[in-house]
């Protein structure tokens, strides 16, 4: 089938096309579609009626709208949506569902800068590195056996949620002389076997886990998902990683673990974000905290339009979607 060129509007906030698009970007997603602006469209609802009618193609990122039953009366020919960023939920609705209009999401593309971070501070945990930061430099007169609890071999590492990051994390320890336990109830056990680690349910985990990285989704049954019961399980000295979503945390029941020291706490996310200023685990000196910049920041935002771009190729020439998003997938992903 010959490709064609889709009438389509780039949707999102100024900073977001300034951000993910740079001007070679911008220059392909010219040669891919017909754009009813150069700009990108920050207020949709202050576009006219017989601009928007033709519109067949939105290009999305941070700030998109959402496409509720009235946006989408005066968007009667829309057939796809390509979303330069991770999650769709702040666009689609019922009606959105119910219209049967394609959307695909980033979320992949994202996903690789979180899964490097969250294996860098895996690596650092196991080395002891958020402690040993505070202290002057090296010091000549420590002995080897000084040393002896910290390092990443014979280490278990405990990932709880097998999602697109944490399969990426997975399958980066393979680097490592390490047992990785992974706790998920919707993955499969043969497919996690085949990236190297072992599927079991997360009560069994945690007594077993030297540092336990969370990856799973931010929804209502995820919510303080590690909580009190869950830390205690956790063995002397363990490391608690969150690049994933604050609430999946309870930040009162980890500050009572960190303060006797008994837990050590990296955290790229926190709940509330950020954490009050008088916050105690901002102090303590086994806690680091960084301001969430897991996920792509920078150059990495490109990957996001290269993703988006690549998928508006793909429809342009009637090929299948390479990272469609359906409705059923919504109960179980952020």
């Amino acid at each position: 089938m010959a490709a064609h060129r889709p009438h389509a509007l780039l949707a999102m906030s100024t900073d977001a096309a300034q951000t993910v698009f740079d001007d070679r970007r911008l220059t392909r997603l010219g040669t891919l579609a017909d754009l009813g602006r150069d700009a990108p469209v920050t207020d949709i609802d202050a576009l006219p009626d017989d601009e928007l009618s033709g519109i067949e193609v939105l290009v999305t990122s941070w700030g998109a709208p959402e496409l509720d039953a009235a946006r989408l009366a005066r968007l009667p020919r829309l057939r796809a949506v390509f979303h330069a960023a991770g999650s769709v939920r702040q666009i689609v609705t019922d009606a959105f569902w119910d219209r049967g209009i394609l959307i695909t999401s980033a979320a992949d593309a994202n996903a690789v800068p979180v899964a490097e971070f969250a294996f860098a501070e895996i690596v650092l945990a196991g080395k002891r590195a958020f402690l040993h930061v505070r202290e002057p430099g090296f010091r000549p007169e420590n002995g080897l056996h000084d040393y002896a609890g910290i390092g990443n071999v014979d280490r278990t590492i405990g990932i709880v949620g097998y999602s697109r990051i944490g399969r990426r994390v997975v399958e980066m320890l393979r680097m490592l002389d390490v047992r990785v336990l992974v706790a998920d109830p919707f993955a499969d056990s043969a497919d996690v076997a085949s990236a190297g680690a072992e599927l079991v349910p997360l009560i069994e985990l945690l007594p077993q886990a030297d540092v336990l990285s969370l990856h799973a989704p931010a929804l209502p049954e995820t919510h303080h998902m590690i909580g009190t019961a869950q830390l205690a399980a956790l063995r002397d000295g363990a490391t608690v990683i969150n690049t994933a979503r604050g609430a999946l945390l309870d930040h009162d029941a980890l500050l009572a673990e960190c303060r006797t020291g008994r837990l050590d706490a990296v955290l790229d996310v926190t709940d509330p974000e950020p954490l009050p200023a008088d916050s105690e685990l901002l102090r303590l000196p086994n806690v680091a905290i960084t301001p969430h910049i897991a996920g792509s920041l920078g150059t990495e935002l490109r990957r996001l339009a290269d993703s988006a771009l690549d998928e508006l190729a793909a429809y342009a020439s009637g090929a299948a979607p390479r990272h469609p998003v359906t409705a059923a997938e919504m109960a179980t992903t952020a």
